[in-house]
């Protein structure tokens, strides 16, 4: 884990916390380059009933955009939730250079699935900051719950 992985990770984590304050699913997400945080983004599917507005594919237009370029190659994807099978194809289009996740998805996330979604030269971290990303979710899907 590099040093600064918690530090983004927490960044994330308030962009989750914002999507929850809307209602949406609290999944927060960053693209970062060189130390620069060029996207935060968190998901919107229900604010824009879109079920393909998830956090990850907000954060990597917003980057494209701010980059100039739909590559990806020297940026990090800091995401509070395993990706799923759609963002980890976006993903791999992107040729993101790194994907570091918090929480695992036990039901939708990209590992379940048994093929290569990513890029080749992609490089993934997974499980930094867990706990705080999980208990963000489980704390929400109790509230609705209630």
């Amino acid at each position: 884990m590099l040093p600064d992985d918690e530090y983004y990770m927490r960044e994330a984590l308030k962009e989750a916390a914002d999507a929850g304050k809307l209602g949406e699913v609290p999944v927060g997400a960053l693209i970062v380059c060189n130390g620069r945080i060029l996207a935060r983004a968190h998901n919107l599917s229900e604010r824009l009933n879109d079920a393909t507005a998830h956090a990850e594919m907000q954060a990597f237009t917003a980057a494209s955009e701010a980059l100039g370029g739909k590559y990806l190659e020297e940026c990090t994807l800091y995401v509070t939730l395993e990706p799923c099978v759609m963002c980890a194809g976006a993903a791999y289009w992107t040729r993101i250079g790194r994907i570091v996740y918090g929480a695992g998805d036990e039901k939708r996330g990209y590992t379940r699935c048994d093929c290569k979604l990513l890029h080749p030269k992609t490089k993934v971290n997974a499980g930094v900051l867990e706990k705080d990303c999980s208990l963000l979710l489980i704390s929400f899907f109790e509230r609705k719950r209630e």
